[in-house]
């Protein structure tokens, strides 16, 4: 069980729930993002996030892009909010074994 005030696990939910950016290092990069997708894949947990500022060793600091938690530090939920799911480039978002939040299923809840 994560320590610490508040876990990771309840982090990525409260922000998703309220769609509220996030910021978190990954890969040594401060990243700033908004947290469309979050589950497990391939069994190991994931956040599929839509990143808006921050940096990336790709260069381009704007995009989709996947963060494995284990190699998430410091994540914080913003006040800022965003407006909700924005297409992904295939058209759908990432697939998952275990989907455990998304904003997309929260705005799709009557039917699909």
């Amino acid at each position: 069980m994560p320590s610490g005030p508040i876990s990771v696990d309840k982090a990525i939910r409260s922000a998703i729930a309220n769609r509220r950016l996030v910021s978190f290092e990954l890969d040594g990069l401060p990243r700033i993002g908004e947290p469309h997708d979050y589950g497990i894949s391939k069994g190991v947990p994931q956040l599929f996030f839509y990143q808006t500022g921050g940096q990336s060793s790709s260069g381009a600091p704007i995009g989709w892009r996947i963060a494995v938690l284990s190699k998430v530090s410091g994540l914080t939920v913003l006040e800022r909010q965003f407006a909700g799911s924005r297409p992904a480039p295939s058209g759908r978002h990432k697939k998952w074994d275990k989907l455990i939040a998304s904003v997309s299923s929260r705005e799709s809840e009557h039917g699909d």
